[in-house]
């Protein structure tokens, strides 16, 4: 395994005067996720002109150094668990694969093992990248625990910078197919809103006003028209907590099943129980990268997994 980087250092430019200095750093430190660089700063691991600062909300002023001490990463507390993968690639960097609903990819309260964390110590035999510095080793980008699809996973701590790097900059192509209540109108377009925690309930999250929570944007395509309800294709420009469960909420076509953001229409309710369908009807589909160390454009594709398509076949008569 790569050494990970120890620290961070330079000189902030007058691009960055006036900024937080945790904005600063994220952008100039594609490795490290802002919550990451906050738990950092308030550790008391940045120093600025060589004196300590530990409030994120401070503003940069150009000119000075900075210096951001990253310690070695935390052993993962997670054990290994011989969990089938349905791996879709694999080589000495990354690993593609294909999640199944019902899987938690990292070990959290209420979820200490069964995870896919426990899954990928196991088959990797503790080659996993540890740059996130916390328990979560490989781990690039979550989706959801009711949520089936594709991710991709690092080896190397280069794979894992390389890979965050896109992410962070959005180049990264990632495609959903989610099963909506109603058919949007139009059946074409982009959802443009800030997404973060909800005011009303912490465990959820909402559209929120410019200047609060991150920046997101779902470009969505209606495939097939169903009963009351419809297939749509949606696009991440950029990828938030419950991105495109949100955005269709927003547009009043929510998914199918979601137990956070739909009120099941009555047409639906007896065909969800009947099916036994009890989780948001959403699918990551396609995962396009560039690969961090071959150079390479690599483009994966899984297919709507059997409990999507029985609602898909029951919607259509």
């Amino acid at each position: 395994m790569n050494v990970p980087v120890s620290k961070y250092e330079g000189i902030f430019s007058q691009n960055h005067a006036g900024q937080r200095i945790d904005s600063a750093l994220a952008d100039m430190m594609a490795d490290l996720s802002r919550e990451r660089i906050k738990a950092l700063i308030k550790d008391g691991r940045l120093l600025i002109d060589g004196s300590k600062v530990t409030q994120s909300s401070a503003k940069v002023r150009a000119g000075t150094h900075y210096c951001l001490d990253i310690p070695p990463p935390v052993a993962a507390h997670a054990l290994p668990q011989d969990i089938p993968l349905d791996i879709v690639y694999e080589d000495d960097a990354l690993l593609v694969l294909d999640k199944p609903a019902g899987m938690v990819v990292h070990p959290a309260a209420g979820h200490a093992d069964g995870t896919l964390v426990n899954a990928l110590l196991h088959h990797c035999k503790g080659q996993l990248s540890g740059i996130g510095g916390v328990a979560r080793p490989g781990i690039v980008h979550r989706i959801d625990k009711d949520t089936s699809g594709l991710l991709v996973t690092a080896k190397t701590d280069v794979a894992h910078a390389g890979l965050a790097r896109q992410f962070a900059d959005h180049s990264v192509t990632r495609q959903y197919y989610a099963i909506v209540q109603g058919r949007p109108n139009p059946a074409k377009g982009t959802v443009t809103g800030n997404i973060g925690r909800s005011r009303r309930d912490r465990k959820k999250m909402a559209i929120v006003p410019d200047g609060h929570g991150k920046h997101a944007v779902t470009h969505y395509e209606t495939v097939e028209k169903l009963h009351e309800a419809a297939l749509v294709r949606c696009q991440l420009e950029t990828g938030r907590t419950h991105q495109v469960r949100v955005h269709m909420a927003s547009l009043g076509h929510s998914l199918l099943g979601d137990p956070n953001y739909a009120r099941t229409h009555k047409a639906h309710r007896t065909l969800l129980k009947e099916t036994g369908f009890a989780r948001q009807a959403l699918h990551a589909a396609t995962l396009g990268f560039i690969h961090p160390t071959l150079d390479e454009e690599m483009f994966f594709e899984s297919k709507i997994p059997a409990d999507m398509q029985e609602l898909l076949m029951r919607l259509r008569v």
